[in-house]
Formats: C-alpha cells, structure tokens, sequence
C-alpha cells in the first residue's frame, strides 16, 4: 500500500480573537502590543472572591458570527469550566461552553478553483483565551504574559471535511474575510487575532472510518498550517504502512525545522472535568436580539463575489480583489449606477486607485480622492478627451499629489487634451508620410504592421493628445486614397 491509496482527514479548532474593548468577564483593556502583565486584574488572575461579568459585545459577536454561517442559534446559553493546570492558566480553569454553545451546526464556502465546497461547522462557542508562556528569553527559563488571560474567544469547530492543506488555507483564509466583513474581528494571525489546532487523521480511500488523530496546537500562520499537515501526511502514513497505529497525540509544530513533536496523550473531554459555571448565570437571547444581530448582516463574502462574478460578469480575479474587503465592495457598488462603463471603473479601482492606496500605506476609507473627481477622471478618458495612457500615466500621478484640484483642470493645465480636429491630425499624418515614402508605400502595400509605427510618429509630434480611434480611421482613409 502506498502512500497514494490513503486520504487525509482534518477537522479544524479556529480560535477567534473578538475585537472588544475589554476582555470577556472583566474590565481588563484588549490592547494589542502592551507591556507585560500590564492589562491584567484581581479577576483575570483569578484571585479568590472576584466574580465574573459577561461582556454583551461578545455574545452579540458569537451571534452574528453564527448567522452569518447558516448555524442554529441557542436562545438560552449556560457556561461551563474546563479544568486543567497550566502555569498561564492562573485561575485553573477556563470559562467557556460545552454543554450549551451558542450556535450549532451551518457550513463556511470556500472556493477551490472552480468549484465552491461547503465545510459544515459543528459549533460555535464563547470562551476566553489563557495567558502566553514565552520560553525564547532565556536558556532555561520560562516567562508568563497574562495580557492575553481573559481575552474574549469564539472558537469556531468544524466537522471533519477538509482533506488537504489547501483547503485549510482556503478555509482560514475564508474566516479571516468573514470576521472582517461582520467587523467583529482584525483576524490578524500575526497578532494571535486568529490562529487554529489542526486535528489530523488518515485513512485508506474509499473508507468512513475515523481514526486515531492527532492536534497540531496553536497554529498561528496558514503557511506553517500547510507545511505541518504535510509533514503529519507523510509521518502517519509512513507509521501504518509499516504495520503501527497512529498514537492520539497533542502535537506542537516547529516552523524552523517544519517537524512535529508530541506535547501530551490526546485528551478527551472527560480530562478537563467540565461541570456549570456556578458564577454566571445562563443568559436567554429574546428574538429582537437575534433580528438586530441580522440586521448587522449587510453583505457576506461569497455574496459579494457571486454578484460581482455571476451578475456583472467579472473575470475571478477582478471580483476576487473587490470583494476580498467589504468596504472595497461597497465602494465599487457605490459607481455602478453612475458610471456606465463598468469595465472602465473596473480597471480604474482594481489596477490604478487601489494599487496606489497601497503604495501609500492608504485604506480606500483615507483616499484624498473625491467621488466628484473619480467621475470626472471616468469621463475625461470615455469621452476620449483624454487618452487612456496619459490620463493613468500623467494625469493620475499628479491628481494624487493635488487631490483637491479637478482632473479636467490639471488636464488642461497640462494641455493633454486630446485634439479633435480632423483636419490638422490628416495634415501632421502627410507631413509624416513626406517623412518616410518608402515605409508609407510598404503600408499601403499591405504591410499593416506599419500602421503602429504611423500611429507612434502621430503621437510624438502631438504629445499624446491625439484621439486614438479618430487617428486611426483618419489613418485607414489616407491609406484608401493612395
């Protein structure tokens, strides 16, 4: 048996860091990059008598986030304790949801090429994060960072129908736009705003069984999530072939070496000791609830991309770039009933104004660049006052530097207007032809290959002013004249 009869199974644990002002059963700020332990308090630490207070912002968050992914939300929820030591658990345990989590079941699309496939979710809970242990100060000392102790999480558990590393970029990278789109989240992984276990598991092609997996802990980059299942493919794989049984194991993943090492035996959840939050009582979400939280629904990715693709007709690139950030999408929405050329505006947002935001470090949201002045930008070029060259190579650039001008002013200041009058365009092209009888001759004897080189000649002497298609009908009746 090789290694191509075997399937991979994964399922995913997607940890997601809400973006609140305080942490999720106390008062503690949410600040990203602060000083050690300096955003802790009595009850993040877990000191005896305090008692936890639910933070609405991230039942409303778990809420939206459960409707945007087709869940059933529960109208009542209860908290539990999940039990274990650990030194950047300071309370010994973790307050979060087992028996009733906020959202059961739905699915997250995700495109693989041409083909969309559902990933089912099996539910959605509400929790908070523990501390971080940082063991890179020193060689053989360890540090704790209670910043994060407290953070509020929704983990989102998927069922296991990922069967690739691809698709597990593909599914972050599909939660990471959602939680962007429901502005409930940076999903930044480089700041721990998102970050997954990885449960992986094989077997032979063309079988249901599940098997002994194993959890790839606190993967926080969608490259090292890759390169781990690949490394786990390969080890299981090679473990069964040679007659053994995977063991069930807590694995970390070294992106240094791309290696896996067992942490711990695989725990159950009879491990952790679950039983009632006794300090929170269950919280019952009331219909208007749930109807504003849809409400806070305006759009969802894959809508985005359908209407933008299927709708509009769209190349997958162009719909991919407006749709990967909401506030994109709604700006090019904004142009479409007041620019009739859409393929115009579509080449405008996607290769000139969004690359040049970038450059600049600059949001469509900071854009010094009027609605006013991007209407008028359009018109000057589908008018064919303004050729398209000059207008993105000329006109653009020093429209960014002057963004309180008006494109038609700059132009002409510049004097790039193009011309328009037949007449003198028929004159500069028989001054050209004097120029150059033998290669006019060589065109009007079929060699149209010319015609570029007339067209050049056209444009050099009239600055680029010169209506293209007007020059070159202009050009087409002298060559019928010979």
């Amino acid at each position: 048996m090789g290694q191509e009869a075997f399937e991979t199974i994964i399922g995913l644990e997607v940890h997601v860091q809400l973006s609140t002002e305080s942490k999720a059963f106390c008062k503690d700020k949410t600040e990203f990059g602060g000083s050690p332990n300096s955003q802790i308090s009595e009850i993040s630490l877990g000191h005896p008598g305090t008692l936890p207070f639910m933070n609405k912002k991230q039942v409303q968050y778990a809420t939206r986030l459960g409707l945007a992914l087709n869940g059933d939300i529960n109208a009542m929820n209860t908290f539990d304790r999940k039990n274990y030591f650990y030194a950047d658990l300071p309370k010994g345990y973790q307050i979060t949801q087992d028996k009733k989590p906020i959202s059961v079941g739905g699915y997250l699309p995700i495109k693989m090429g041409d083909v969309w496939k559902n990933i089912r979710i099996h539910h959605i809970h509400i929790e908070e994060d523990a501390g971080k242990s940082i063991h890179t100060l020193h060689d053989s000392k360890s540090f704790i960072d209670l910043n994060r102790a407290g953070m509020p999480l929704i983990e989102i558990v998927t069922e296991p129908d990922l069967r690739s590393g691809a698709e597990v970029d593909a599914f972050m990278s599909g939660i990471r736009q959602l939680v962007r789109y429901l502005e409930i989240s940076d999903g930044n992984m480089e700041e721990g705003s998102l970050r997954c276990d990885v449960n992986i598991s094989i077997r032979p092609k063309g079988t249901d069984i599940l098997n002994n997996r194993c959890e790839v802990k606190n993967v926080n980059s969608m490259k090292f999530a890759r390169q781990a299942i690949e490394f786990e493919e390969l080890r299981q794989q090679k473990i069964v072939m040679e007659g053994g049984t995977v063991a069930q194991q807590t694995l970390n993943f070294d992106p240094a070496t791309g290696v896996t090492s067992p942490l711990r035996s695989k725990e159950d959840a009879h491990d952790y000791r679950y039983f009632p939050e006794p300090d929170l009582p269950p919280i019952q979400l009331s219909a208007d609830f749930l109807d504003t939280e849809r409400k806070n629904i305006t759009v969802l990715p894959w809508e985005a991309f359908h209407f933008l693709h299927n709708e509009l007709g769209l190349p997958v690139q162009e719909a991919s770039i407006l749709s990967e950030l909401k506030d994109t999408f709604i700006y090019y929405k904004s142009f479409l009933e007041k620019v009739e050329d859409k393929k115009l505006l579509t080449n405008f947002i996607v290769n000139k104004l969004l690359p040049s935001l970038h450059e600049k470090g600059l949001s469509l949201s900071d854009s010094p660049l009027t609605e006013v002045g991007i209407l008028q930008f359009l018109s000057l070029i589908s008018s064919e006052k303004l050729s398209h060259s000059i207008a993105y190579q000329k006109l653009f650039p020093l429209w960014m530097e002057n963004p309180s001008l008006h494109p038609l002013d700059l132009a002409k200041s510049q004097q790039w207007l193009q011309e328009k009058e037949e007449g003198k365009i028929e004159y500069i092209f028989k001054e050209i032809i004097a120029e150059y009888p033998q290669k006019w001759s060589e065109f009007t004897s079929g060699k149209k290959g010319l015609a570029g080189f007339f067209m050049g000649e056209l444009m050099k002497k009239t600055g680029g002013k010169s209506n293209p298609k007007e020059a070159m009908d202009i050009l087409i009746s002298l060559q019928n004249k010979k």
